[in-house]
């Protein structure tokens, strides 16, 4: 493939390692303290603090700007803070000579349309979900998550170091002339919000839900009549009671879209999505003109948004859900009878998508043996901790 060589070098320039651009030699990977905290420095921040020197020392490189795309309101400060820390990181290191803007769902592209934008070259950038393009092509959901598949942290690992970001842009290259990077990702979803309980399969037959992605598609398959809207029309649909359910992200971003103002019940997990990766998606002929310093500066802003967008929503979903809590809506879990048969329709759809589609197929292989793999090793470590700390945590009174 044309570009094959290439991309798999920028898929190995997305993991937390230090790749230096414009230095010769090699440089060791170890924490170093730092001059002011005598903190050891991260790999990336040390691969942060190399590139900003190096391009403070070339006079040469160009003023770029770039409008950004996002599917995003202003309001949902986390998810499309993920676009800003992009645009930060990247002036920060280049001494403002790169310049990105990130706007709003529906300024420069609808919400659901970003990818479209960028392939056309209407915006050079866009920061969005995959899954909302399901529709040119089933490999999409691999960018974002496949029902019942990866957590946040294993999806991490598929992408950097079990071939799934290389396999990825080889994908998005030679079918749409674009180049994309992990850039954000939410935790394990909730299950969203419902106008009435949601006990068997039964009551899933005729219910109008939005819900995206494949998810989507599995919740068709028991009965639902499934919508996709973007974040910001969500409440108005719930609320006067065009959909009957909606799922988004998580507490802290459904308590500020006011979902629990338009529905009571609110159920989890989000199985469609565990571990939901969002995209920085750029187009290929204005990737190519940047200079490698510019290129290796959006590398490194992606690897750092991954990592803050999780941190982020960890810290602030325990709070929020307090507080959606305390205004009376009621958590349930789905049924276990809900849970298998989305189970068993996900892996039905999976295989008649293999059939259909090479390339899903080729991907697909690859992915469940790693998430078999990844599964067995938390199963024995992660999961063995985290029954007995939630056991644990039932004999003890609530920290004061």
């Amino acid at each position: 493939m044309k570009r094959r060589d290439f991309l798999r070098l920028a898929a190995q320039g997305t993991a937390a390692t230090v790749v230096t651009v414009g230095l010769v030699g090699c440089r060791q990977q170890v924490a170093t303290p730092t001059a002011e905290t005598g903190a050891p420095e991260t790999p990336l921040e040390e691969r942060e603090q190399e590139l900003t020197e190096v391009i403070a020392q070339d006079t040469g490189l160009p003023e770029v700007e770039w409008q950004m795309a996002t599917s995003w309101p202003l309001g949902l400060d986390t998810i499309f803070g993920g676009a800003q820390v992009l645009a930060e990181r990247v002036a920060a290191m280049t001494g403002n000579k790169f310049r990105i803007s990130p706007r709003a769902a529906g300024e420069l592209a609808p919400g659901l349309q970003v990818l479209d934008a960028v392939i056309q070259g209407a915006v050079p950038i866009g920061h969005t979900a995959s899954n909302y393009y399901i529709g040119k092509s089933p490999v999409m959901a691999f960018g974002t998550a496949l029902p019942f598949g990866l957590t946040a942290q294993q999806q991490n690992a598929w992408l950097y170091e079990g071939g799934g970001l290389e396999w990825l842009q080889n994908f998005y290259a030679e079918r749409f002339n674009v180049i994309q990077f992990p850039a954000g990702n939410t935790g394990v979803q909730m299950g969203g919000w419902f106008r009435k309980e949601i006990e068997t399969t039964k009551d899933v037959r005729g219910l109008r839900m939005r819900i995206s992605g494949l998810g989507g598609q599995v919740m068709g398959r028991l009965g639902a009549i499934v919508q996709v809207l973007p974040g910001g029309e969500i409440f108005q649909a719930l609320q006067m009671g065009a959909i009957d359910a909606a799922e988004w992200v998580g507490p802290y971003d459904d308590r500020k879209l006011g979902l629990h103002r338009a529905a009571t019940y609110y159920y989890y997990p989000g199985w469609w999505e565990p571990g939901t990766s969002l995209e920085v998606q750029i187009n290929l002929d204005e990737w190519n003109k940047l200079p490698e310093e510019y290129q290796e500066v959006i590398r490194t802003a992606a690897s750092q948004v991954n990592m803050t967008m999780l941190a982020r929503y960890d810290a602030r979903n325990g709070e929020a859900l307090q507080q959606l809590l305390e205004s009376g809506i009621e958590v349930r879990p789905f049924s276990d009878e809900i849970l298998q048969a989305a189970e068993q329709a996900s892996f039905d759809l999976f295989e008649e998508m293999a059939t259909q589609d090479a390339d899903f197929r080729e991907i697909f292989d690859q992915w469940l043996a790693f998430r078999d793999r990844i599964y067995s090793w938390h199963s024995l470590n992660e999961a063995s901790f985290s029954r007995y700390y939630s056991a644990l945590r039932t004999t003890l009174a609530p920290l004061s």
